[in-house]
């Protein structure tokens, strides 16, 4: 499990040397960096912030676009979350599970900017615990010059 997570990362720090979008979520205080998201597969990896330490969780996600039409992308895939630090007092980095199903819209006037919005329901890893989770924000998609 571990040389999945790693290679994982190390996928999605790649993708952000290359084109890359980066994505903010307010209402859940998370921040995204993913490869290009019009390609027909994509890595996205969140980050919480406004947090504790102790909760400073990494949700790593593999994407596939299911439509892609020129305003609009629609997507899904399965994420997992880690929590590195937990590796610190001996706990189990893997926390959990979420399937992303979810929509990148253009924004009129603003060739770059995206609205995205995102239904995941996630789970807990040993799935006694689960609670449904939405994500609205914006992102951007660099472009090569």
């Amino acid at each position: 499990m571990k040389h999945v997570l790693t290679a994982l990362f190390l996928s999605v720090t790649a993708a952000a040397f290359g084109q890359a979008s980066v994505a903010y979520y307010p209402f859940n205080s998370v921040v995204s960096v993913s490869s290009n998201a019009d390609r027909a597969f994509w890595v996205d990896a969140r980050f919480q912030t406004n947090t504790a330490f102790e909760s400073l969780s990494t949700t790593l996600c593999p994407m596939i676009n299911v439509s892609r039409r020129e305003q609009v992308n629609y997507y899904t895939g399965l994420g997992i979350r880690v929590n590195f630090l937990n590796g610190l007092d001996s706990r189990d980095v893997l926390e959990g599970y979420s399937l992303h199903v979810g929509v990148r819209a253009k924004v009129p006037f603003v060739p770059n900017l995206r609205a995205a919005f995102e239904l995941a329901p996630y789970s807990r890893k040993d799935f006694k615990y689960g609670i449904m989770q939405t994500y609205l924000g914006l992102a951007y998609q660099f472009s090569k010059k």
